[in-house]
């Protein structure tokens, strides 16, 4: 297991591989509740089998990514620790592969100066504004009462398609009562600041070539009229809608994903 050390009891897990023939290296951002293990388990494997390099890491206060309790873990912080990652680990000619949130911190991390020739954005466009701000705040306040289990059986049927949705409920609507996440846990210090995150990007100034991948079933996060209007402003952007998968589409199409991934590459 690879560690950056960030300072006294902090740190970046991350996993990498370079590439080998293709020359370029896929680097995953993960959503706020994530972990490199969406990543590994099919997409990795099939992007490195063709030829790419793969660098995964679980944000500060994620799996073995450590963070002093004082730390405020919001979209600056952690857009700035993915900057020094790949600054340490310099993957050639990295694309860099956000979902949700993670597109958020990749397109800050590429604005302030981190290298990149391509950007990913999967089901991140989203404007500001009173529901947005109240889906944040709602997550908060869900694991500070039931835990991360509560906000899956609240939120899951909502953010995934059906074909996935039945094959993740063995796993959830248990017998087991709910039990409050503790408020020093990780995820609780990244939820509660990602409800103060700054949504309104410069998409003008993301002057790389960005894929806009969009679940048309996310039920949550999904606004038509607001991912074309920023797609829009985006000056070297194409898009690709999937009506089979929601909001976590690498999870729920895996193959369809590398196949997108691929053919974003092969194009830059």
């Amino acid at each position: 297991m690879a560690v950056l050390r960030l300072g006294p009891g902090e740190g970046l897990h991350y996993e990498y591989d370079p590439p080998g023939d293709a020359g370029q290296s896929f680097v995953f951002v993960n959503a706020l509740t994530g972990n490199t293990g969406m990543w590994q388990a099919e997409i990795g494997p099939a992007l490195r089998a063709a030829g790419y390099g793969t660098l995964a890491y679980n944000l500060r206060g994620q799996q073995d990514s450590p963070y002093a309790p004082d730390t405020r873990l919001d979209d600056g912080l952690v857009a700035d620790d993915l900057a020094r990652l790949l600054q340490a680990v310099a993957p050639p000619r990295a694309i860099l592969v956000g979902l949700s949130i993670g597109g958020l911190f990749a397109a800050r991390a590429w604005l302030r100066g981190a290298a990149a020739e391509g950007l990913v954005l999967i089901n991140t466009l989203r404007r500001p504004g009173p529901r947005l701000d109240w889906i944040n705040r709602a997550m908060v306040r869900a694991v500070a009462t039931g835990g991360l289990q509560l906000l899956m059986d609240l939120y899951l049927p909502l953010l995934v398609g059906e074909e996935k949705l039945s094959a993740l409920r063995p796993t959830c609507l248990g017998e087991a009562p709910y039990q409050p996440l503790d408020p020093a846990h990780g995820h609780m210090n990244l939820l509660t600041w990602a409800a103060e995150a700054d949504w309104d990007l410069p998409y003008e100034r993301l002057d790389l070539p960005v894929l806009v991948m969009t679940g048309l079933q996310d039920r949550v996060f999904y606004d038509r009229a607001a991912v074309a209007a920023l797609a829009a402003r985006l000056p070297k952007a194409r898009q690709l809608t999937l009506d089979n998968a929601g909001h976590l589409v690498p999870l729920e199409r895996p193959a369809e994903t590398v196949r997108a991934l691929r053919d974003f590459a092969e194009g830059l």
